[in-house]
């Protein structure tokens, strides 16, 4: 096996697919998309909508009106004088977005009050009117039960809870579970998507090669071992090139968008020189988004490791099965079953990122064909022991070797099989040759 041809091999598959349209335009539009979602969350942030939500109150007891205009003075509005009718002929003008008529049973026996409105605001205007209501009759039964204002600070408290996670050194650091989370769940939606757009990348490859007969000509001069080798090198240098640019580009604009988005609250809240100074300081902190925690070195060097463990599992099979079949539309039932465990751990992904150490997870992130996208999750969400990570990184080489071996024997034959796509009993034929 000559180094040197699969290293030609390498360069001519990474500088012909560099240089054609759809790898340019698709590295430029993902950085582009995320530029303009960055940028939205940003507007979104800032923006000062015009939009009021105001709603009537006929308070028939006289005491709950005062208790929301205190929550929210500008949302709540006293029309209590005014008929049922006169309030729907104002909601279906939209003068307001709708009223709610207040009884003592709603004190007395907890009846819930109605609200007839446009049906503006969406669920989260109404899970703040529910929230306003509740707190303004709590303190109305508080207050009838003649109960102290120790007791009443009692009700109102509301107690959370702090977390710091203790690592195997002793050290303890921010425990940020949210954000390692999906930030788990990302990078194991991204080696998903690489083995199966890049995997396909590598079928079309194979295809095309053959059927344009290029691959007569290359295999009169190249091992088909050093041509399969190197189409999978190219098109994996091609991969990790084009998700580095993505990556890159993101990083950029992740540390940009937080000094931006302070500059324009900093700028907006300057501007609001009659709002009270808690009010301006709510307005001034930066959007959650935006505030992201720092990803330890060693969670993006295993992404790296685990990244390029998958793309040889599966590339060198999807390449035999580019091999085998004779076009891209006879290439589905070969490719259905090595779909399967792929997708097998996308839905463990989801499981690990509610529990990380479950056994279907732990089995998961330790099965060679399983564990490229299930380990990298475990590793990004909690603390997974140093020995179950290598013994994946050894199981999954010692299954790359195998998947190398069956994959050259079809290759080597499929590559020069014309006519039609080979079936699985022409493939179990082609392993014993």
């Amino acid at each position: 096996m000559s180094w040197r041809q699969i290293f030609l091999v390498l360069k001519r598959e990474y500088i012909t697919r560099a240089r054609s349209k759809g790898f340019i335009i698709s590295t430029i539009l993902v950085p582009v998309g995320f530029a303009a979602l960055f940028g939205f969350g940003i507007l979104m942030a800032v923006w000062e909508s015009d939009t009021k939500f105001e709603i009537g109150i006929v308070d028939e007891t006289g005491v709950i009106f005062p208790a929301l205009q205190q929550i929210n003075e500008e949302r709540y509005l006293d029309f209590t004088y005014l008929s049922t009718d006169s309030l729907r002929a104002k909601v279906q003008s939209r003068q307001i977005t709708g009223y709610i008529v207040l009884s003592e049973e709603t004190i007395v026996n907890g009846k819930n009050p109605e609200m007839i409105y446009t049906g503006a605001g969406g669920l989260q205007l109404l899970g703040s009117i529910r929230s306003d209501l509740r707190e303004a009759v709590r303190e109305e039964k508080l207050r009838r039960a003649d109960v102290s204002a120790e007791i009443q600070e009692i009700f109102e408290s509301r107690i959370g809870l702090d977390t710091r996670r203790l690592t195997t050194e002793g050290e303890e650091t921010d425990d940020d579970a949210g954000f390692l989370a999906i930030l788990g769940m990302v990078m194991g939606v991204v080696i998903f998507g690489s083995i199966v757009g890049y995997g396909g990348f590598l079928v079309r490859s194979v295809i095309e090669e053959k059927t344009n007969r290029i691959v007569e000509v290359i295999t009169s001069s190249v091992r088909p071992i050093e041509l399969l080798l190197g189409k999978m090198a190219g098109v994996g240098a091609l991969a990790m090139t084009q998700i580095g640019i993505w990556l890159t580009a993101i990083i950029v604009m992740a540390s940009l968008a937080g000094p931006v988005a302070g500059m324009l609250l900093e700028s907006q809240s300057s501007a609001m020189t009659e709002m009270s100074g808690e009010m301006a300081e709510v307005q001034a902190e930066l959007p959650a988004f935006l505030d992201i925690p720092t990803v330890e070195t060693s969670i993006i060097v295993y992404f790296v490791i685990f990244f390029i463990i998958g793309y040889l599992l599966y590339s060198s099979l999807f390449a035999a099965i580019g091999a085998a079949a004779d076009s891209e539309t006879d290439t589905q039932q070969l490719m259905f079953p090595i779909m399967i465990p792929i997708f097998i751990s996308y839905f463990i992904m989801f499981q690990a990122a509610s529990n990380p150490d479950g056994a279907i997870v732990v089995a998961g992130s330790l099965i060679p064909f399983l564990s490229p996208i299930v380990m990298v999750t475990r590793i990004a969400i909690t603390d997974v022991p140093f020995w179950h990570i290598g013994l994946s990184i050894f199981l999954s080489v010692i299954a790359f070797i195998g998947t190398m071996w069956l994959s050259t024997k079809i290759y080597k034959v499929g590559i020069l099989n014309y006519g039609k796509s080979a079936g699985w009993k022409d493939l179990g034929k082609w392993l014993k040759h």
